[in-house]
């Protein structure tokens, strides 16, 4: 399906990645399509793609000149750096803002958090990013404003791809830190939507489990609230949770186009965007060929701590 639905998009990848002038050479033109193997047939072009990607090759990118799974083992990095930071610190504030407001249903401070996720989730990330990075940037210089690292700072050793991770690995402190500076603030700018998201999630899911008997048993045995609220009701509202959060972070590892190019961070999302521009057919392949397959282990990952949590689930 990835397949197809890349050949029908109109346009002529000759073209976009010849440009104007080397595109009216017909010899220009015969070569490159014999080169990306764009003078066969439509079904012979997917059988032979097929064929090499049992061999786990994903082809050739045409704007890079490079395997795409060697573009795509270079950009997932930074991307999964980004999602991961967003995501974890999207959890941490929209479970315990949903808590809170559940535990003060229709009080005061229920209805500002209210307020605050709506907001969250209400603002389109292009302009939230460009606000963030004309304050914090621009104007109070608090945090850099693009890429990963400042330009005088070297990557550390390759590892995992992740520069906190490796810098630690490495012992490289200041790497580190100034890694940290860079991830910060798309990292916030992205967390800011599913902290909303995962504020009402858990505030709704929260509301359906407090009036069963067991917590107010649990109250009436006089345990702390604080076990109360992580032990039984908690635990669960969890799998309603966990699917949004499990949903969620497979949407940032793949759609944080307009956040990256924006913060100019070397991610997947700016592959994609560059790909797509450029018509570059084995890279758009490659890339949705990616998104499946993040939106399948997310899904499976999801499943499997069903079975670990609530003890309901049982896992065939």
């Amino acid at each position: 399906m990835a397949f197809v639905l890349t050949h029908l998009v109109p346009g002529d990848p000759a073209v976009a990645n010849l440009g104007d002038r080397a595109s009216a050479d017909p010899v220009a033109v015969r070569i490159y399509r014999e080169h990306f193997g764009l003078d066969k047939p439509l079904p012979v072009q997917y059988f032979v793609y097929l064929g090499n990607l049992l061999h786990g090759d994903l082809g050739e990118s045409e704007q890079s000149q490079r395997p795409v799974s060697t573009d795509l083992a270079e950009y997932i990095p930074a991307t999964a750096e980004l999602a991961i930071t967003s995501i974890v610190l999207a959890c941490l504030l929209g479970i315990t803002l949903g808590v809170i407001a559940a535990l003060n249903r229709n009080r005061l401070s229920d209805q500002i958090i209210r307020v605050v996720s709506l907001g969250g989730m209400s603002t389109p990330q292009f302009w939230l990013a460009l606000v963030a990075l004309y304050i914090f940037f621009y104007k109070l210089s608090w945090v850099p404003g693009s890429g990963r690292l400042d330009a005088i700072v070297l990557p550390p050793p390759h590892l995992t791809g992740l520069f906190t991770i490796d810098s630690l690995a490495a012992g490289q402190f200041d790497v580190f830190a100034n890694s940290i500076q860079h991830l910060i603030l798309p990292a916030c700018v992205l967390a800011a939507f599913n902290m909303g998201l995962f504020t009402r999630f858990t505030r709704s899911a929260v509301l359906e489990v407090l009036e069963n008997d067991y917590v107010r048993t649990a109250r009436a045995k006089g345990l702390p609230e604080l076990t109360v609220v992580f032990r039984h009701i908690l635990r669960a509202a969890s799998p309603p949770i966990l699917t949004v959060v499990g949903l969620a972070f497979g949407n940032v590892m793949t759609g944080t186009v307009l956040v990256e190019n924006i913060f100019s961070w070397p991610g997947i999302g700016q592959y994609s965007y560059r790909s797509a521009t450029a018509l570059d057919l084995p890279a758009i392949v490659g890339v949705m060929l990616f998104v499946a397959i993040v939106y399948i282990l997310v899904n499976m990952v999801v499943d499997i701590l069903y079975g670990i949590i609530d003890p309901r689930v049982q896992l065939a």
